[in-house]
This record gives structure tokens, C-alpha cells and sequence, in this order.
């Protein structure tokens, strides 16, 4: 009887505790299977994929949604805890597992579910049915990112299967249109601005070496660059084009457009990209980019190591802000001196700036009175602080990232692009991207052409997230 006694009071205390993850054999450190949540991973991410959840006519995103509230009732959640709400032609989901002290803050684990718009005749299968081939996923979704919202939502119910019970309330949110305008993901902002941390999973991820196919490192991202479109305007009287005047608006604004295509705006370092930049230089096998990367590092006024890495693609976006015209419309008939010519230029700020602020530097740039520049990208952006780098999640996921990938270097990273932890880091609520997808960088088919998955992600990416998770709300 007392044998018996104390091994449920151990039970016990695994079940609050956290799951079991990992076992040790010969000494060496053996990922757990969960078999279950594996299986249900894969299961959900085909059914999501081939739900066109596509902004415009015949949007399906609440289907998807479905799919994922279904298997959270089936897996213990009540049905009024998962709240699916429309929004215009989509929708978006607010999932709740109640913690046991209702005191502290909620984590918050963030994705979307909507995709792009994906055309049939130039994909070599089609986008909308999944399908799996050498071990790889491919579909519209697949990587950006029905999968990680599969593999999420299989560890929180595998959580609940092992009988957790979390301290702090778990919030499961998927929104419906982060790929176009993204208002749903301010109006979730707005709801759950009184979190405590939120877990963006549309954002971080691992390296896989292109030759081996080993895990080469993993970054988590702490801010992002904020998107701004401006629109250049220059309007005249026009005429007829037999009798040419010397203020042609097409001249004029290529002119102005000439002068924003060759500004480089002020080189910039944060703590968080200073952390990248030296630790990303081990792993870049261009020779002059990794020196240039640890020039930059030590001082952003560097003006090769900047020329430099100005000239890579893969860097440009990480130095600072850019601007690039990707717009142009102008002229009313092939015979006429035009009366109005316009041009998109669109911008993506490094933390820090307004929209304000480089409006007027585009203008300061450009010097052209007739040239108006307005900031047209109204409610879909907005200006966005780096999240702190807090000691708690840092020592989440490098505790995840240890057991899950031993030894794999874990550094931060700031993103070029938009997600929905805008919202959240403007409403003062730190949000972390901590993806644990890994793929090749030349696998990365993201908004293009066969999108894919490999399917090695997933029992690693069960066991990190049943770890992140658990240290985050017990």
C-alpha cells in the first residue's frame, strides 16, 4: 500500500509537472514518439491544405477553422471554448484551455489560415490537394502554414491527453487574413492585449545543411520590419503630344522615381540583429559575406562591410530600411501630354521609425515640389517595437531546442516581412516567433510554386512544442 501510494503521488507530480518527453539510451538522448499527436499532425495538415481558405469569392477559411475546432472538442476543449467568428468574406478562431490560476496572464499561441492565391496550370500538382512524395508535403499551405498549425494544435491536445493541466490559460488563435489585409489579426490583438507572451508560430525556424540535410541552426524572431506603402503623384494640364511643354509628368516622376532607386537609407543595428549578425557569420559559406556580417556587427557604420552586404539579396532587408518603386500608372491616351501619373513605393521600415518619418525623408530624397508623396497603407500596418529579449522564453526554447536538436546553435533574428505580432508588440505585448519547422533554404517555396514540408519535422517539432508550452504556462 504505501509502494502503491507513492508511485501516484509521482504520478502525480509528473502530470503537473509537464509531459514526459525524452528518454536516455546508452547515454544518449532519445526523442519520445507520441504516435497520436503524430499521426493527427499529418491527418490535419491534408484536410487544412485542401481547404482553398483563399481570400475573394469562394473564401473557406471557416472550414478550415472547423477542421481544427472539431479535433479541439474531440480532444477535451467544450465546444463554447473554441469561438469561430466571421469577418467580411473570412473568419477567425479564439480557442481557450482554461488554466488553474486565473490570476496570471494568458500565452497566447498565434498562426494564420488563410493562404495566397495559388493557379493550378503552373503548379506541378495541384495546390489545393495534398500530397505526400519521398517524405515531403506538398500544397498551397504547406509550409506557410498549415502544418505548423496542425503540429500545434496535435501537441495541445497530446498535452491534454497526458492529463496537463496548465497553470496559466493556453489561448489557441488562428486568423483569417494575414496574407492580404490583415484585420482580423488587429481585431484578435485587441481582444488578448491582456496577455502575457505570445507565441507566433508563422514565424522562426531552422536551416537544414543543403548537402547533408542535417540540422544546421534555428532562429527565433523578435521583431519585424514594418510594411508601408507610399504612393508618388505628379499631375500637369496635359495637352496635345504634337506641342510638348517642359512639364511632362511621366518625365518628372521617373525622374523622382530615379532618385528613390538610388537612396540608401541609414545602415541600423538593434540588439537583436547585432546578436544575428554574429552568430548567423558561422554559417554563411561565402567568405566576404561572413566577414562583412561580423564587420557590421561591430560597427553598422562600416561602410564596405554595409556596401556589401547591401549587394546580397538575402541581407540587404536586414540593415536597415528599404524603399523600391513597384507600382507605376499613368497617362490617358497614346496621343496626349499626360495629366496624371502615379507610382507605388513600397517600404519596409526597421523598428523604430513612423510612417511620418519616411514620408518626409522620401520627400527630402526625391527634392521635387510637384512630386506629392502620400502614406497610403491606412489600418493594414502598423509601426511595431522589438520584443524584449526576456529571460523566460529564451530559456523555454533553448531548453525545447536542446533536448529536441542537441547542439544546434539558437540565435534571434529580426524578420523583413509582416505577420500578426505587429499587433500585439504595438499594443505593448511581447510576441515571439518560435516555428520548430526546419527546411533548405533552396526548399523555401513559401507564396510560390509547389510549397512543401518535409515530414521529418514533425515528431521533433511534438516533443519541442509539448516542452515550450509546458515551461510557458505551468
Amino acid at each position: 500500500m504505501r509502494r502503491t501510494a507513492l508511485v501516484l503521488a509521482v504520478s502525480a507530480l509528473a502530470l503537473l509537472a509537464g509531459p514526459q518527453l525524452s528518454a536516455r539510451s546508452g547515454g544518449l538522448l532519445k526523442l519520445a514518439s507520441h504516435p497520436e499527436a503524430e499521426t493527427q499532425t499529418l491527418d490535419l495538415a491534408k484536410r487544412m491544405i485542401a481547404i482553398r481558405s483563399v481570400r475573394g469569392p469562394g473564401n473557406q477559411t471557416d472550414k478550415a477553422l472547423g477542421v481544427v475546432k472539431d479535433a479541439l472538442v474531440a480532444g477535451g476543449w467544450q465546444a463554447g471554448e473554441v469561438e469561430i467568428a466571421a469577418m467580411e468574406d473570412t473568419a477567425y478562431m479564439i480557442a481557450t484551455w482554461p488554466g488553474s490560476d486565473p490570476s496570471l496572464k494568458p500565452l497566447v499561441i498565434s498562426g494564420h489560415m488563410d493562404v495566397v492565391e495559388a493557379d493550378p496550370k503552373d503548379w506541378t500538382r495541384d495546390p489545393f490537394t495534398p500530397v505526400v512524395e519521398d517524405g515531403i508535403l506538398y500544397g498551397r499551405g504547406a509550409s506557410d502554414m498549415k502544418f505548423d498549425a496542425a503540429l500545434a494544435t496535435a501537441s495541445l491536445i497530446e498535452l491534454r491527453r497526458q492529463g496537463y493541466r496548465p497553470k496559466r490559460t493556453i489561448i489557441l488563435q488562428f486568423s483569417g487574413d494575414e496574407e492580404t489585409t490583415m484585420k482580423t489579426g488587429r481585431i484578435i490583438a485587441e481582444r488578448l492585449k491582456h496577455a502575457e507572451m505570445v507565441i507566433n508560430i508563422d514565424g522562426g525556424g531552422g536551416t537544414y545543411d543543403e548537402a547533408s540535410g542535417k540540422p544546421l541552426y534555428w532562429t527565433w524572431q523578435g521583431a519585424e520590419k514594418t510594411y508601408d506603402d507610399y504612393q508618388l503623384e505628379v499631375t500637369n494640364p496635359g495637352g496635345h503630344s504634337s506641342a510638348p511643354r517642359p512639364e511632362n509628368a511621366i518625365v518628372q516622376l521617373s525622374a523622382a522615381l530615379s532618385k528613390v532607386g538610388a537612396y540608401h537609407f541609414k545602415p541600423e543595428l538593434s540588439p537583436l540583429t547585432k546578436a544575428y549578425f554574429e552568430k548567423a557569420a558561422q554559417f554563411e559559406g561565402d567568405a566576404r559575406l561572413a566577414a562583412a556580417m561580423r564587420a557590421f556587427a561591430a560597427n553598422p557604420n562600416d561602410e564596405a562591410a554595409t556596401a556589401t552586404l547591401r549587394a546580397s539579396p538575402t541581407y540587404v532587408g536586414k540593415i536597415g530600411t528599404t524603399c523600391v518603386p513597384t507600382m507605376i500608372h499613368g497617362g490617358h491616351a497614346q496621343n496626349a501630354l499626360p495629366q496624371r501619373v502615379t507610382a507605388n513605393v513600397n517600404c519596409r521600415v526597421f523598428p523604430g521609425h513612423s510612417r511620418e518619418e519616411i514620408r518626409a525623408e522620401l520627400e527630402r530624397v526625391i527634392g521635387m515640389p510637384e512630386v506629392k508623396v502620400t502614406a497610403i497603407s491606412g489600418e493594414d500596418s502598423i509601426s511595431s517595437p522589438a520584443s524584449p529579449m526576456r529571460a523566460d522564453f529564451g530559456g523555454a526554447v533553448e531548453k525545447a531546442m536542446k533536448l529536441v536538436y542537441p547542439g544546434v546553435p539558437v540565435f534571434p533574428s529580426q524578420a523583413s516581412g509582416a505577420s500578426d505580432s505587429m499587433w500585439y508588440r504595438a499594443l505593448g505585448v511581447p510576441s515571439y516567433g518560435a516555428s520548430p519547422t526546419f527546411s533548405k533554404d533552396s526548399e523555401d517555396f513559401a507564396h510560390g510554386l509547389n510549397e512543401r514540408v518535409r515530414l521529418s519535422n514533425i515528431k521533433p517539432g511534438v516533443n519541442y512544442f509539448l516542452i515550450l508550452f509546458t515551461e510557458l504556462s505551468k
